[in-house]
């Protein structure tokens, strides 16, 4: 059975497209119209191939993208390329799954997460954010909580969006994790009010630092 092709696999997704798909996923940033669920359907019927992974990522379509990050290898990239692959990841879903699904996994995320903390771009900034409360939940060895704290304090009011969400999530992993730190945690929220009236579906956690930090200590 020969290899799907990127011409064939381009012909796939857009057979998948589906408007109202793509008008609720605009809303959020992201210029896909395909059903996830029936993107992961396609991903895990062509397997790992990181040679259709990167020329599906070189089209720039956001949904080819996603496939791409779904089958390729991910410790098969070199730093460079997951800096400039994270550079070219505009929309929220592409970058969230290129951290999650691939950066992590792979050996220069580390050195990865440390360039990014401190870049310019509040986009590429963020991603450093979400890497580093990754660390603060898993591995905080070696992290200086109360100087991401100080930061936090200092800057997340006013950062942008995408920035300001993944510093509220370290804020809220280093007082759910860190119980020398949780007054400190839960005070920064309350001053900075940040997410503080985000809408939140019943049965779901608030994304507000102080309720997220309660309740998840609560049910430990």
């Amino acid at each position: 059975m020969a290899e799907v092709t990127l011409t064939e696999a381009m012909a796939e997704l857009a057979a998948l497209e589906d408007p109202k798909i793509r008008a609720v996923n605009e809303r959020h940033g992201d210029d896909h119209g395909v059903n996830l669920g029936k993107l992961r359907a396609v991903a895990k019927r062509l397997r790992a191939r990181q040679d259709l992974a990167r020329e599906l990522w070189s089209t720039g379509d956001t949904a080819a993208r996603l496939l791409a990050l779904l089958i390729c290898r991910p410790k098969a990239y070199e730093r460079d390329e997951l800096d400039a692959m994270l550079r070219e990841a505009r929309t929220p879903k592409v970058q969230d799954w290129l951290l999650n699904y691939v950066v992590k996994k792979n050996p220069h995320a580390e050195e990865l997460r440390r360039a990014w903390f401190a870049d310019p771009d509040p986009v590429v900034a963020s991603a450093g954010w979400a890497l580093t409360g990754e660390r603060v939940r898993k591995k905080p060895e070696g992290l200086d909580l109360p100087g991401l704290l100080d930061v936090i304090e200092a800057e997340m009011r006013n950062a942008p969006e995408r920035l300001q969400w993944a510093m509220n999530e370290c804020l809220s992993h280093i007082g759910i994790e860190h119980a020398e730190h949780r007054a400190r945690a839960i005070g920064i929220g309350e001053r900075l009010e940040v997410l503080k009236d985000y809408p939140t579906s019943p049965g779901c956690t608030s994304p507000y630092a102080p309720v997220w930090i309660n309740e998840m200590v609560s049910r430990r």
